[in-house]
């Protein structure tokens, strides 16, 4: 019944992104990730706070994740010019950070991944409130791996798999 609804106000407002806040704050990430490239956003619209599903966002030109706080699937950041994680709290799946290049240098307020988190050759100095990732932790090349031991990160996160240095 949501999706008629939502479909209905799509087409009542045809391109506008108005439609969402009227129905939610929630999104399938499909419809965002192409909403984000058909319309060529630099953020995520601020109303929007859950994706449904997987979100993809490689190669787009992102910069802000707005007031995303949980991305119920996978969440892939790659190739973005993006400097913050933002409200982000929680990834339900794998959590795929390739950015080799980016300002990122904290996880700021992410609590939880449900998956594996690969922060792999990142400028990541601190997990912030990361509190833990049921899958494995990959650090490989990150300061953080040179600063910390296996032992002293799994006293900081409760990590479910592998942790990678």
């Amino acid at each position: 019944m949501k999706n008629l609804i939502r479909k209905i106000l799509k087409e009542e407002h045809d391109s506008d992104w108005d439609w969402v806040e009227e129905v939610s704050n929630t999104i399938p990430g499909k419809e965002l990730k192409d909403f984000i490239r058909n319309n060529n956003l630099t953020e995520i619209p601020d109303h929007i706070k859950y994706v449904e599903g997987d979100l993809n966002l490689y190669n787009r030109k992102i910069k802000s994740l707005g007031n995303l706080e949980s991305v119920e699937g996978n969440l892939y950041l790659g190739n973005t010019t993006i400097k913050s994680l933002g409200n982000l709290q929680s990834v339900g799946g794998d959590f795929y950070l390739d950015l080799e290049n980016s300002q990122i240098k904290s996880l700021g307020n992410l609590q939880s991944v449900g998956g594996d988190l690969n922060l792999e050759n990142t400028q990541i100095k601190s997990l912030g409130n990361l509190e833990s990732v049921e899958g494995n932790l990959y650090l490989e090349g990150t300061p953080i791996s040179k600063k910390y031991s296996e032992q002293e990160i799994r006293n900081m996160v409760d990590v479910g798999g592998n942790i990678f240095l």
